[in-house]
């Protein structure tokens, strides 16, 4: 099943694709939903982020190689590979989903770069999971951007605009159910180029684990979402006028053109 949430004619609402339709639902995908019988064609319609979560949760420093090069290219010594499965906030205010514009303030000296991740999506009510039952709890998957201004990650001890500028977080297009999180290809093309693939296999710690760990102390909720890392360099960085697109073949396409703030 795919499903996503749409701009329809009477306002927000979750949508399950149909091939080139979508069939709007009463409620969402992981409640006790029906559909309505109202179609509408996927390519007439605003795509917006497939759930606005309650708690936004993000895995730090979850591939290896990704550490490394931060470290190298950036000049972030202090980093290093983790012996624990570190858990990040970010903001639900800056989401937004696939078309819309990432829009970089004025005042950014950049870097800006991508960072392609895959979210789960929690569907149930969870609290204290074994590993080895944590992705029962899962609704599906979909696909994040982690928007990252280098230069104010160095300077910000809490990460809060190198992270959570409005609209740094697109997510989507769709959320995916039936996924193996460890066994995914994600790619990145920038203007139509590869710039970037990694295989979800190599995460330090596994979606299992990133989610045992957070019940063990908060209660996970429906809608909630765990972003869960990216691998590799993130090059090059976001210009006015790119097209930043995070791909994975059974979730979709999340397409996002940047733009410079205007005065």
């Amino acid at each position: 099943m795919k499903w996503c949430r749409v701009e329809a004619p009477d306002g927000a609402s979750y949508a399950e694709l149909d091939g080139e339709h979508v069939e709007l639902l009463d409620a969402a995908p992981f409640a006790d939903c029906r559909r309505t019988g109202r179609r509408y064609r996927l390519d007439e319609m605003k795509l917006l982020p497939p759930v606005i979560p309650a708690n936004f949760y993000a895995a730090g420093l979850n591939f290896g190689s990704h550490v490394e090069w931060a470290k190298q290219y950036h000049g972030m010594t202090h980093l290093k590979i983790p012996d624990q499965a570190d858990i990040g906030y970010r903001s639900p205010s800056a989401l937004i989903g696939s078309g819309a514009d990432i829009v970089v303030p004025l005042d950014s000296s950049g870097p800006v770069e991508y960072e392609g991740e895959l979210v789960a999506i929690i569907g149930r009510r969870a609290k204290y999971l074994a590993e080895n039952d944590a992705l029962e709890c899962v609704a599906g998957y979909t696909l994040g951007n982690d928007l990252s201004e280098r230069a104010w990650q160095k300077s910000d001890r809490t990460l809060w605009r190198a992270k959570n500028c409005d609209t740094w977080k697109p997510m989507g297009p769709f959320i995916t159910t039936g996924l193996d999180p460890m066994n995914l290809t994600i790619s990145v093309k920038i203007n139509g180029e590869n710039a970037a693939e990694y295989t979800t296999d190599k995460m330090l710690f596994s979606a299992q684990h990133y989610i045992a760990e957070i019940s063990r102390y908060m209660t996970l909720w429906p809608g909630d979402v765990i972003w869960l890392g990216t691998d590799n360099p993130t090059l090059p960085d976001l210009k006015h006028g790119n097209v930043c697109e995070i791909i994975q073949e059974e979730i979709g396409v999340l397409r996002n053109p940047v733009v410079r703030a205007s005065a």
